[in-house]
């Protein structure tokens, strides 16, 4: 049978405090309870290790024996348990990310590359994704959407600024097939589509301007279901493409790609992180959440 451990750590508190009321409230329990749990380990063990006077408490001969022996054990268990905490206390473990490609390559990406330098302990798994994934039941830590995106019931913290889809296209491509003047026009170019991965429906073009909402199913001769190779389609001229602006910005300042249709181009509200909260607890996480979060200017 296996030995009370409460009851030999309680021991060795009274030991120490020579004292019932002293030793009761330093453990945070009732002086009565104290004294049957030692009356109790003496009865098991078949010594008297506590000699009572109405002043004082002292240890018998078995109990000062039990005393020395307890005492260093109990210091060095101690000892390995604040060793252990040192594992909590430097994040490490694994995060895993869903995030569409932009995301990753222009803000994910680039704040969290010196994060794997200074904590060589925290391992990153990114999962590139242009739908909608439920982080929960796939086993994610967090995803990142855009703020009008994210689910009402989870935590969302902002990382990134506002931004905006523009229309694109190469200046060989408008001179063979002419550049849309109205939305309408688009509807006779090659528009290189975005196929949303888990929803699997093609994603439909939004647009905006003087306070109307319009989205356009286009057409054309490409689809892909990741950002980067539609603009690498639209820079070898096989149409127009509708993307973030940052990630073309400097093709339009090259010349490379025309931007068309601007005045119907929206602002996004920006990227959040979002993830339930009982991952904000968790070290590795909030190194990535810090690392992550938009400070304000």
């Amino acid at each position: 049978m296996r030995e009370n451990f409460n009851d030999l750590l309680w021991f060795l508190v009274v030991a120490e405090e020579r004292s019932f009321t002293k030793a009761a409230a330093k453990i945070g329990i009732t002086q009565s309870t104290l004294s049957h749990t030692i009356k109790r380990l003496e009865t098991r063990m078949g010594l008297r290790l506590l000699a009572r006077t109405t002043r004082s408490v002292s240890t018998t001969e078995a109990g000062e024996r039990l005393r020395q022996s307890l005492a260093p054990r109990i210091a060095e268990i101690e000892t390995d348990i604040a060793a252990l905490t040192a594992y909590r206390d430097t994040p490490s473990g694994t995060v895993r990310i869903t995030l569409s490609d932009h995301a990753l390559e222009c803000l994910v990406w680039p704040k969290l590359r010196p994060v794997l330098a200074s904590y060589p302990d925290i391992k990153l798994e990114f999962s590139r994704d242009n739908g909608f994934r439920n982080i929960v039941e796939e086993g994610f830590d967090a995803g990142v959407r855009l703020g009008e995106t994210v689910e009402k019931d989870m935590v969302a913290v902002r990382i990134g600024p506002d931004w905006r889809l523009v229309a694109v296209g190469a200046p060989q491509y408008f001179a063979a097939r002419g550049i849309p003047q109205t939305l309408q026009d688009l509807t006779q170019h090659n528009c290189i589509g975005l196929r949303l991965t888990t929803a699997g429906g093609l994603y439909a073009w939004e647009f905006h301007k003087d306070g109307r909402d319009i989205r356009m199913r286009v057409d054309g001769q490409l689809i892909f279901n990741s950002t980067l190779p539609i603009v690498e389609a639209a820079l070898a001229g096989y149409g127009i493409a509708y993307v973030p602006e940052d990630i073309v910005a400097e093709h339009i300042a090259s010349g490379r790609l025309q931007l068309v249709l601007e005045d119907w181009s929206p602002p996004f509200t920006g990227y959040y992180l979002y993830y339930p909260s009982r991952r904000q607890n968790a070290p590795a996480f909030k190194v990535i959440h810090d690392a992550l979060r938009q400070r304000e200017p």
